[in-house]
């Protein structure tokens, strides 16, 4: 290796994603179903208590099941009342709520044609719900492959951890693509294996696990009243999440739901919104 290379890696290994905060405007709350209006006005009072967080001056808006039939109605809903955060459920306006296999059309096309962020919740009839879901954001995670320089993530997930509350900052390095980048190098002769797996391992979980203490430093100094606390390593992603939320009794899971460059959901949201029919999602 030649002195320039080692001066840049000394120079790249020391270059950080630093936390800046970003702003979170939600004065609106569109709560969509497909239940009568004296139901659908009982969900949004009760999702109102739960996202308390959010300040008591936010407008939670019941939007009962003739409202929201199509899709078109839906999507049309949305850009003449322009909310802050829409709120639903699996499989609305369809009884496929009853096979734990989709999100369904409504929320499929919605997640994907709109910058708006969705609160999944457990569906009204399934009976899936923990018992301490829809109770309080008293514990949220935030998840991703790629926390380092995820301010917009960890700005809403702040901004819906109650005071007092804990929010875990999550990075799960996917350990099969690891173990094939290491197969890969271990065929390699003019690379020492051992060395290279110790040092790759090491600046992977190091970047997100920098960027969690520049998250919990800034929070720090804006006075913000949240316990930051991080979950950085290398493990199955789906797995080792559902575990983690199991653990640690996860009232809010957030996660990013979008792709540049492509129509379908980003990479591990999907999969984590099938799976995790027990607790509210929001989605990014």
């Amino acid at each position: 290796m030649t002195r320039i290379d080692q001066f840049e890696s000394v120079f790249l290994s020391s270059a950080k994603a630093v936390f800046r905060s970003r702003e979170v405007d939600i004065r609106k709350v569109l709560v969509v179903t497909d239940l009568d209006g004296e139901e659908a006005g009982a969900l949004a009072a009760r999702l109102k208590r739960f996202l308390r967080a959010l300040g008591p001056e936010v407008d939670f808006v019941p939007v009962a099941g003739d409202g929201s039939k199509t899709i078109e109605q839906l999507l049309g809903l949305v850009e003449k009342d322009r909310p802050g955060l829409i709120c639903s459920y699996r499989n609305l306006h369809s009884r496929a709520w009853q096979w734990p296999h989709s999100l369904g059309a409504h929320l499929d096309v919605l997640t994907q044609a709109t910058e708006v962020p969705i609160l999944v919740i457990p569906h009204p009839k399934a009976q899936r719900e923990l018992p301490h879901a829809l109770i309080d954001t008293n514990v949220v995670m935030a998840v991703t492959d790629h926390l380092a320089g995820d301010d917009r993530l960890v700005s809403h997930a702040v901004h819906f951890t109650e005071e007092g509350g804990t929010l875990y900052l999550a990075h799960v390095e996917d350990k099969a693509t690891f173990d094939r980048y290491m197969a890969t190098i271990a065929k390699i002769a003019s690379i020492d294996t051992e060395t290279a797996e110790h040092d790759i391992r090491e600046q992977l979980l190091k970047e997100p696990h920098d960027y969690i203490r520049s998250c919990r430093e800034k929070l720090e100094a804006d006075g913000a009243a949240v316990k930051i606390e991080e979950i950085v390593t290398l493990g199955s992603g789906l797995r080792e999440y559902l575990r983690r939320i199991e653990e640690h009794k996860v009232d809010l899971l957030v996660m990013n739901t979008k792709e540049d460059g492509q129509l379908a959901m980003h990479g591990m949201a999907y999969p984590l919104a099938v799976e995790l029919r027990q607790i509210p999602l929001l989605m990014l």
